[in-house]
């Protein structure tokens, strides 16, 4: 695979992390940063951990960050058991376990925000804080989500007979918002080694993913990124998301889901004032 993206980012180093009984993951790992949390990037649906953040890399030079693909989803965990957001949640807790850097600030994007959610409820001893980035605490609810959804069943008995470039576009076309990206032919080769039984079970999976009957019980600092021009996650979720947790503070891109990718300077400000703003609740904690 690629190392570097074509804007010549740096990426942070990477290797091959065994995770006991789960499986191997590659774990982009900047190193210890002080005494600060380290931050915990999950990425997005259909996306890898670098395709998602590398644009976003360079500014979080100050903190450890720490940085994996979800199973499935390139050269994240293999097996043959179905995905769910819980396992995915779980292999996040194992990755903190192995190397012994927890608590963490988990910064979750689109899918990566009800793994970052999961990991909080079912692991609340590693996480410190949560930045959850257009997100929601649910996805369906209008005709045409839940009509999108219960299509994917459907869908992952009919990708076995796609060819392999069918398949790949229509990813780079989800994740970008179109064919006219400047990254699309990188975006290809990071997303070539999906699993694309998985990648449609996590899609299944978000569609039945709702956090609303225990979300009100965060009690780590949290920030939500909003992106108001949002297609996919619509603007009002994301706000029900932060009005449900008390406390969260609202920071705003006027982007769309592919915002990350595509724009990121309409991104990384309001990312990086969500990052500061949640360890700057967690620091005087920790301080008393």
């Amino acid at each position: 695979m690629i190392e570097q993206s074509p804007r010549a980012l740096v990426l942070p180093p990477g290797r091959e992390v065994d995770l006991p009984g789960r499986g191997e993951v590659f774990v982009r790992d900047s190193g210890p940063h002080g005494e600060a949390p380290p931050l915990l990037l999950l990425h997005g649906w259909t996306a890898t951990a670098d395709l998602n953040w590398h644009a976003c890399y360079p500014h979080l030079g100050q903190h450890r960050v720490l940085a994996f693909d979800h199973r499935g989803h390139g050269r994240g965990i293999r097996g043959n058991e179905p995905f769910t957001l819980e396992a995915a949640a779980d292999d996040a807790a194992a990755l903190i376990h192995t190397l012994g850097c927890g608590p963490v600030v988990a910064v979750g994007y689109s899918m990566g925000g009800p793994v970052a959610q999961l990991l909080w409820q079912r692991h609340r001893d590693l996480v410190g804080g949560l930045v959850l980035c257009a997100t929601s605490a649910v996805f369906t609810g209008r005709p045409a989500e839940r009509a999108a959804f219960a299509a994917l069943p459907t869908a992952i008995a009919a990708t076995r007979l796609l060819p392999e470039r069918f398949r790949l576009r229509a990813a780079v076309r989800f994740m970008a918002g179109g064919d006219a990206w400047e990254f699309r032919t990188w975006a290809l080769d990071q997303i070539a080694g999906h699993d694309w039984i998985r990648i449609l079970e996590a899609g299944r999976a978000i569609g039945r993913f709702d956090s609303r009957p225990w979300i009100g019980e965060v009690d780590v600092p949290t920030g939500v990124v909003v992106t108001l021009n949002d297609r996919i996650v619509a603007p009002e979720r994301q706000l029900a998301l932060a009005s449900a947790i008390r406390g969260a503070r609202v920071n705003e891109s006027r982007g769309d889901h592919s915002v990350v990718l595509g724009q990121p300077e309409l991104f990384v400000p309001p990312l990086l004032d969500s990052i500061s703003g949640v360890l700057a609740r967690i620091r005087p904690a920790t301080a008393a």
